[in-house]
């Protein structure tokens, strides 16, 4: 067994980091930062290739969550081998070997090879020479999709339930290249932060607002929804007039870490010490609205 087999086998598929001191319904979770390999996942191309697809360093970054009251949540599994920021139905039927036992849908993402089980790393780069079996993309929905959504549902409900209320972060990190991986041609090149709320729809305008105007005055640059809107996470928790809030937080990777050896770079800490002030910032605006 290699040594990322054995972290793998000795490692939750989720982290959850709960409150330190006085806790407010502030959930964080980054879906996509895992960075240890199962060892069936059985890709064609190398692992170089494959951590691509990583949101590396992502729950590090954001690591002042706790103490300043948040629940921070993190899988340590790769998103190229299941995605937990998708529909457990979105897969594409020609990726299985076999018949699925219940409907698909998949999604437009899906198609460029972005779904619940990643078939590509980029438009050139099959992951696989081969057909997945329904055996083993089922197993890796029950070891690692299931438990991360349970990890997660039990600290937003939680959080909902003790305080009436709750703010939802879900935390990514966007490839330098990101309008060509999604075929999309752009007048103007990508923000550091992209906020995404669904156009408007899964959070409620206070605390996009407030995220907006902390990192501008810190000298980003910042869009919303262009080109990530947000997905299912959000999609399923956001829902604002029930005072449940759910936002989507990119940041270009170039800003702390190089995109081809994974290594932070000299902009890490500098983000992360920005992050610390910005989840400060939300720490406060949230107990103003209890």
């Amino acid at each position: 067994m290699t040594e990322a087999s054995n972290q793998a086998a000795a490692l939750p598929p989720v982290i959850v980091c709960p409150p330190q001191g006085q806790a407010l319904p502030l959930v964080c979770d980054s879906p996509h930062s895992g960075t240890v390999y199962p060892a069936d996942f059985g890709a064609a191309v190398s692992a170089a290739r494959l951590r691509g697809g990583e949101d590396t360093h992502v729950d590090a970054l954001w690591q002042a969550v706790p103490a300043a009251g948040g629940t921070l949540i993190a899988a340590t599994f790769p998103r190229v081998y299941i995605d937990p920021n998708r529909m457990v139905d979105d897969i594409d039927p020609a990726q299985v070997d076999g018949t699925w036992p219940t409907p698909l849908a998949p999604g437009p993402k899906t198609q460029l090879g972005y779904g619940l089980i990643w078939s590509r790393i980029d438009a050139a780069t099959p992951i696989y020479d081969r057909r997945l079996s329904v055996a083993e993309v089922q197993a890796r929905i029950a070891r690692y999709y299931r438990p991360y959504h349970a990890a997660l549902a039990e600290a937003v409900e939680g959080a909902y339930a003790r305080f009436g209320a709750l703010w939802h972060l879900n935390l990514h990190s966007m490839p330098n290249n990101a309008y060509e991986r999604l075929k999309i041609a752009s007048p103007h090149p990508l923000a550091d932060f992209v906020l995404g709320d669904r156009d408007g729809t899964t959070c409620e305008p206070g605390v996009v607002d407030l995220v907006e105007r902390e990192l501008r005055g810190m000298g980003y640059t910042v869009a919303r929804n262009d080109p990530y809107k947000g997905v299912q996470l959000i999609a399923q928790i956001g829902r604002p007039a029930e005072r449940r809030n759910s936002l989507q937080i990119e940041i270009r990777r170039p800003l702390y870490m190089d995109e081809v050896t994974r290594e932070r770079n000299a902009g890490f800490a500098v983000l992360q010490r920005d992050l610390g002030k910005l989840t400060e910032q939300v720490a406060a605006y949230i107990r103003s609205q209890l």
